[in-house]
């Protein structure tokens, strides 16, 4: 896994969500932050504080991209036409590693990152381990044969807390997934709300 696999739950609580949905996330069991002023009595968040909440969820959703990544993607949101907020979206959903994981091939954002580093995926046909590669409508993308039977395949197509959503079309028998659009937010199955504009209002100010 990457480096931020092990600390994927520190995520959720230091969001006091659980951002992916995952059963086993702590904050299923404990709402309040990590460490021992975790449980203290919640401060007014200032709007500086729920900017910054915001673009931290969202950026950590992706598997925690750094800041670098994330400012680049959200520059480049801003030079197309339309609502920042929805380009920001469509881009980070056109990611290759955040297509393997809607397409249900891995169980997480962060496996679907090594996923893809290791080899495993092919784009059209071509072999791809780029995880931030960005998918084009009508692009076809596949698991190698030769990795078909891995386990972490395997168990991800069953999971039950997700399904794919409606943009990408999978045919799980042949391990294959068409990129069909770009989504918009309402379109992306986030299980928590996610606030794009507060993105953009913390970058206008930072």
């Amino acid at each position: 896994m990457t480096k931020r696999t092990a600390a994927k739950y520190k995520i959720d609580r230091r969001m006091g969500e659980n951002i992916w949905g995952r059963p086993k996330s702590p904050v299923n069991r404990r709402e309040y932050g990590p460490g021992q002023h975790g449980q203290r009595r919640k401060a007014k968040i200032s709007d500086f504080g729920l900017q910054l909440r915001a673009k931290q969820k969202l950026k950590g959703y992706y598997g925690d991209l750094t800041e670098k990544q994330f400012r680049r993607i959200f520059r480049e949101a801003e030079r197309q036409r339309g609502d920042t907020g929805e380009n920001l979206v469509g881009l980070l959903e056109r990611r290759l590693d955040a297509v393997v994981y809607r397409a249900k091939f891995v169980p997480t954002v962060f496996a679907a990152r090594q996923f893809v580093n290791h080899g495993h995926v092919k784009v059209n046909g071509q072999r791809v381990n780029i995880p931030s590669y960005r998918v084009k409508e009508g692009d076809v993308i596949e698991v190698r044969d030769r990795s078909k039977q891995l386990a972490v395949l395997l168990e991800a197509v069953q999971l039950p807390e997700r399904d794919v959503p409606d943009y990408i079309d999978v045919d799980h028998s042949k391990m294959t997934a068409a990129f069909v659009r770009t989504p918009s937010l309402a379109d992306v199955p986030y299980p928590v709300i996610m606030e794009p504009h507060l993105v953009i209002e913390f970058y206008a100010q930072n």
